[in-house]
């Protein structure tokens, strides 16, 4: 007797459920009313993955929320999914027996003769659970090459069908896999993953459909789907065929979209361009960013053949230094550099560790002591992020361009950092 709720989560999975999704509704479904939190803890799944299969389950009305703060999660009662199923397999079978004869036909139109030697050149296949596992055995059979068109919105179930494994081991014994999909902001982490595995292009006109050649063995070829309803809940429909003349069409099509395709890596980067992706540095988290930053270099890097990338910290220094000034000014005040100075004096003493003086009006000079870059062991830091700092709150708050003149190095410890500030 297999265990509770197997035959249950079999069903889940034939019905487009993730099945890490499925693992969560069952917990649900047996414990009642939960958190995330909880549902977490029960399924022993990272608490960010739960969100996302959670917000998963409440858009296909799987799971509903009540509540607020934190939410409990209750299940849709099994009876009332297999109610649902019933009604949904009904509407599939009339959508099959309106288009079998067409789509049949379709193929049929590219077959001037019978293929010898082969008693049954097609084969439906329907289903997630069914779809995988076949998928699993022809990936581990291929000998040569795996050539896949997926549309971008079918990337996420490539994945859940276990497609990332199989790729990975039959890269490894050698086999071609080559990948042709659309690349665009929301499946961005899905094509980075099967980059890891496949050589990716990414195309602008819009796939239709999905299709896959092993080897010149045969070509699995999805005539209703995902992609094509838009609806996962809807279990997705291909014809695998051994026919010469569809492998032929099949593989063409695969040749002209590849040839006409940007490589992973270009598109990756140019999503991902540095000029105007937002880094958020919080403290607690500083790592993230930095995080962030090395993998944009990275897939640069592999984009233009680069091996070694040397970065100037001065350029890095100053970088921070104007982004650090440009938010300072958003909470002063001041029409003139006068009353902007003594502004900043204000903010220095009730934010920072330090103190910031006016010397003179003219030319304008301002004092800072305890200044909090320029520590024993890397003075010459302030002498670059300070200058810099100022800089941006000028010309941020007053406009035009100013020039701030760095510290003298051999007197900033005992007196103080001096800085002159001076329109241009």
């Amino acid at each position: 007797m297999g265990r509770p709720g197997s035959g249950l989560l079999e069903l889940l999975l034939e019905h487009g459920v993730p099945e890490r999704a499925a693992r969560v509704y069952l917990a649900a479904a047996r414990g009642g009313p939960q958190t995330a939190s909880e549902l977490a803890r029960t399924t022993a799944l990272h608490r960010v993955d739960t969100y996302r299969y959670l917000k998963w389950l409440v858009s296909e009305g799987l799971l509903v929320m009540q509540g607020q703060r934190p939410g409990r999660f209750v299940a849709v009662p099994p009876a009332e999914l297999f109610d649902r199923w019933i009604g949904r397999t009904r509407e599939k079978l009339d959508r099959l027996r309106e288009s079998r004869e067409h789509v049949i036909e379709e193929w049929r139109d590219h077959l001037p003769e019978a293929v010898a030697g082969d008693p049954r050149p097609f084969a439906v296949l329907e289903g997630h659970l069914a779809l995988g596992r076949f998928f699993s055995r022809r990936v581990g059979t291929a000998r040569r090459e795996i050539l896949l068109i997926v549309p971008g919105g079918g990337l996420g179930h490539l994945i859940d069908e276990g497609a990332l494994a199989g790729l990975k081991q039959a890269r490894r014994r050698g086999v071609k896999v080559r990948l042709v999909t659309e690349i665009d902001p929301a499946n961005l982490a899905s094509a980075k993953a099967l980059a890891e595995v496949a050589d990716v292009r990414s195309v602008p006109a819009p796939i239709p459909r999905r299709a896959i050649v092993f080897d010149r063995d045969g070509a699995l070829v999805f005539v209703t789907g995902e992609e094509e309803s838009g609806s996962a809940a809807k279990a997705p429909v291909a014809l695998w065929s051994t026919s010469p003349t569809l492998l032929r069409i099949a593989r063409e099509d695969h040749r002209r979209l590849w040839a006409a395709g940007t490589t992973a890596e270009e598109r990756l980067v140019e999503l991902d361009t540095a000029d105007t992706a937002v880094l958020p540095v919080v403290r607690g988290r500083e790592a993230e960013p930095f995080r962030r930053l090395r993998e944009i270099t990275e897939l640069g890097m592999r984009a233009v053949g680069v091996a070694q990338l040397r970065l100037n910290a001065i350029e890095l220094i100053e970088a921070i230094g104007a982004e650090l000034g440009r938010q300072i000014a958003r909470g002063l005040e001041g029409h003139d550099a006068r009353t902007l100075a003594q502004s900043l004096s204000n903010y220095y003493r009730t934010h920072t560790q330090g103190s910031l003086g006016l010397v003179r009006e003219r030319p304008l000079t301002l004092q800072v002591r305890s200044c909090f870059a320029c520590t024993a062991s890397s003075p010459e830091v302030g002498r670059v992020l300070c200058p810099r700092l100022l800089r941006a709150i000028f010309e941020a708050t007053l406009g035009g361009r100013w020039e701030v003149s760095k510290p003298d190095p051999r007197r900033h410890a005992e007196r103080g950092c001096l800085f002159t500030v001076t329109p241009t």
